[in-house]
């Protein structure tokens, strides 16, 4: 059962394609506003819906109770299914792999680095990704995986994020700095989790256009045609 996929196609020819990973609220406004925002600056951008096999539901930012049910149902391998079906997308469009990368939110955040442990991509961004002491959906924690890396990978969390310690996101720059690709991990004082996202309440704008400029900067250096 192949994913649903929420696709933004920019102007002209892409420069190449970028798999957008979902909070566990969905594929809602913000991660097809993510997308559009990928587009706008030249990608070929596509979310593979990861909850399709639940009904592909979306959850307001309030509805915790009822994520946590849907989210717990993933499993590492259906994941890793969806996030090929964005992948072989973006490769029938002309992007090869090289010039593709993963920026993940949230739960998929985690998402994002363990794709790129398990997949040939250009490069990946995690924004406050969890499980990093312990794994989740059937993948290790991220700071047993993150020596695995086969591409350039930026983490961003905020130290008030009461989900994801500081120590365990300094845990997880020594881990990642053990692979064999340039890493990096910035972590922004003042934010919270979900920093990035501009309809909830823990948005905070300084550090959510940082890491924004960051992603498209990493991506910009590190993806290849």
């Amino acid at each position: 059962m192949s994913a649903p996929l929420s696709i933004s196609e920019p102007t002209g020819t892409p420069k190449g394609g970028v798999v957008v990973a979902q909070e566990a609220f969905g594929v809602n406004g913000h991660i097809v506003d993510i997308c559009d925002r990928l587009a706008a600056e030249g990608w070929l951008a596509v979310a593979p819906h990861l909850f399709h096999r639940s009904g592909d539901p979306t959850f307001g930012y309030d509805d915790i109770a009822k994520v946590m049910p849907v989210m717990q149902k993933l499993q590492a391998d259906e994941v890793l299914a969806d996030v090929d079906d964005a992948l072989a997308h973006l490769a029938g469009a002309g992007v090869p792999l090289t010039a593709t990368g993963v920026v993940g939110f949230c739960m998929g955040g985690t998402v994002a680095l363990h794709t790129a442990t398990q997949r040939d991509i250009g490069a990946a961004v995690t924004f406050y990704g969890g499980g990093v002491t312990q794994g989740r959906f059937g993948f290790p924690a991220m700071v047993d995986a993150a020596a695995k890396l086969r591409c350039p990978w930026l983490g961003l969390f905020g130290d008030l994020d009461t989900g994801i310690p500081v120590d365990e996101v300094e845990a997880l720059r020594a881990a990642a700095a053990t692979s064999s690709h340039v890493t990096e991990i910035v972590r922004y004082p003042d934010a919270g989790h979900g920093f990035n996202c501009d309809v909830r309440a823990s948005y905070h704008q300084p550090s959510a256009a940082d890491a924004w400029a960051r992603t498209l900067a990493w991506f910009d250096t590190s993806l290849q045609a």
